[in-house]
């Protein structure tokens, strides 16, 4: 779909695009030279945008002008003023303590021999140097000309600096599970889109709006926005206005008469699917090549938004297959349902404290649910017995690890889940089944499940005994460190329990009115 673009002479009583204009700041003493200025300048237009002169007669009315207005493009600085360096101060100001690199500084002097030009260039961050006596009519329009067209490509320049390290950033966290990041790769886009449109941080601010948003059936979620479309601006009467003008715009082809001059809608298609659109004013006409090129930022947007579904597509799948397989042991049973809820937080938390990242401790939770999976496949009569298992019965509940390990071995995506379902139950001494591994050659989200399973099993209530008291559960812990589990988890653990941040989850265990954890494997390895 090639860009749906509006440009009408607004005859017809359409809306122009909003003009703002450049500010011009002069700072001079002598009044003649001020209003000399503003006769000079009258009428001036760069890029379609009128000046806007701001008047200081001292360098600290000009510091108070810069406090009020952070989007002043050029200075017209006098050097001579409440004293022989007032401008020249004035300048270092501006560089050094306001950081202000953007705005274009131009010297005017009466007294050349106060401020000799070769000085002054060589000495001070400054654009131009001019004596007074020179700047005729027509000069002065050159020096104000070429002093904004600096400011505006330097301003276009950052924009563009900003945008891309902001796509570039977010690019390679887009299909991580945080959806926020979608928000900013957008924003950079935006930032993109509208430094092709030539019209700088400036334009961002107050001559250009500007929005992203994505269609997903009836629902259209604004992404981001410039101008007045930033959140920060307020309006929002009118974003939702133009979200349901653009939205019949990249449907019909064709742009309703509400939208302002110059408007722009560039959907945002994969496929013949409409997956979004941006949608910018722009006052300036655009060249083909920047139509283009805007269009091939659209095309690639549109192709981040489509992969980053088709990822979080497939990501819900694997949550679903997660659930449903976890809910299956827990139908198999019962006792183990609340259980495994908590086996997720605790391993989650004890993760993020040995140093995981928070994906990856969300990735070992969810890999810890299935750790039991393989009991779906172990007889009723064994899995729900009041007491303690024979010799037989323990060899027969041993072999869940074995089930677990060959009902996921069918899906890559769970390459996790099953290595916990086989190995949860090894042992740091290398005593524990069904493998007999030993020390680090236990996969690490098993070590994890190994520690918040056995300690959860014994805080809890099971047909084939009470819950045991804390301290008993945890000095527990403290013995099989270095025997059953791996020191350093075993300790990371226990500290975990010392601070009080798993104190929900060992109440919800005791408060739990389950009557049966059939986990008699545990048990059986405990009273050996």
């Amino acid at each position: 779909m090639k860009i749906v673009r509006k440009l009408k002479t607004g005859a017809d009583g359409t809306i122009g695009p909003r003009i703002v204009p450049w500010k011009v700041m002069v700072v001079d003493d002598e009044p003649d030279v001020l209003r000399l200025t503003s006769l000079n300048l009258r009428g001036f237009v760069f890029g379609d945008r009128p000046i806007e002169l701001l008047e200081a007669s001292s360098a600290e009315e000009a510091k108070q002008l810069l406090s009020e207005h952070d989007d002043i493009a050029l200075a017209l600085v006098d050097v001579v003023m409440e004293s022989d360096d007032a401008g020249l101060k004035l300048v270092e100001y501006i560089r050094k303590d306001l950081r202000n690199t953007m705005i274009r500084l131009v010297i005017r002097t009466g007294q050349p021999g106060v401020a000799p030009e070769r000085y002054v260039i060589d000495h001070y961050d400054i654009d131009d140097y001019k004596d007074k006596t020179e700047l005729t009519a027509q000069r002065l329009y050159t020096t104000v000309r070429n002093a904004l067209k600096g400011f505006h490509d330097l301003q276009t320049i950052e924009l563009n600096r900003v945008g891309l390290s902001r796509i570039l950033q977010v690019t390679p966290d887009l299909y991580n599970l945080q959806r926020n990041k979608l928000e900013d790769y957008f924003q950079g886009v935006l930032m993109q889109l509208i430094g092709i449109c030539k019209l700088g941080k400036s334009g961002l601010i107050s001559t250009i709006d500007g929005l992203v948003a994505t269609v997903d059936g009836e629902d259209v979620r604004i992404r981001a926005g410039a101008g007045d479309f930033d959140t920060a601006n307020g309006g929002e009467q009118r974003r939702q206005e133009i979200v349901r003008l653009c939205s019949q715009a990249v449907i019909s082809h064709e742009l309703p008469d509400r939208l302002r001059n110059g408007a722009m809608v560039v959907p945002l298609q994969v496929g013949g699917k409409v997956l979004g659109f941006v949608y910018l004013e722009v006052g300036d006409k655009l060249s083909a090549s920047d139509r283009e090129l805007i269009q091939i930022m659209a095309n690639q947007c549109a192709a981040a938004l489509d992969n980053f579904r088709l990822h979080h597509s497939l990501e819900e799948s694997y949550d679903e297959a997660i659930d449903m397989l976890g809910h299956v042991a827990e139908f198999k049973d019962s006792a183990t349902g609340t259980h495994i809820r908590r086996i997720q937080a605790y391993t989650e938390r004890l993760a993020l404290a040995l140093g995981a990242t928070p994906a990856d401790a969300l990735a070992y939770g969810k890999a810890s649910r299935l750790h039991d999976v393989g009991k779906v496949g172990i007889p009723d009569h064994i899995l729900r017995k009041p007491g303690p298992l024979d010799a037989e019965e323990f060899a027969q509940m041993q072999r869940h690890t074995l089930i677990g390990d060959a009902v996921l071995k069918r899906s890559p995506s769970l390459a996790m889940a099953r290595l916990v379902a086989r190995s949860h139950h090894e042992k740091w001494n290398g005593k524990g089944y069904p493998d007999g591994l030993k020390g680090e050659a236990i996969p690490f989200v098993a070590r994890l499940v190994a520690v918040v399973d056995v300690f959860d099993a014994l805080v809890s209530a099971r047909p084939y005994k009470g819950p045991w008291q804390k301290s008993e559960a945890l000095e527990q812990i403290r013995r099989g460190s270095g025997v059953h589990f791996e020191p350093a988890i075993a300790e990371a653990f226990l500290a975990l329990i010392d601070k009080g941040a798993v104190d929900d989850l060992i109440e919800s265990a005791i408060q739990s009115s389950v009557s049966s954890d059939t986990d008699h494997a545990i048990a059986a390895s405990l009273g050996h």
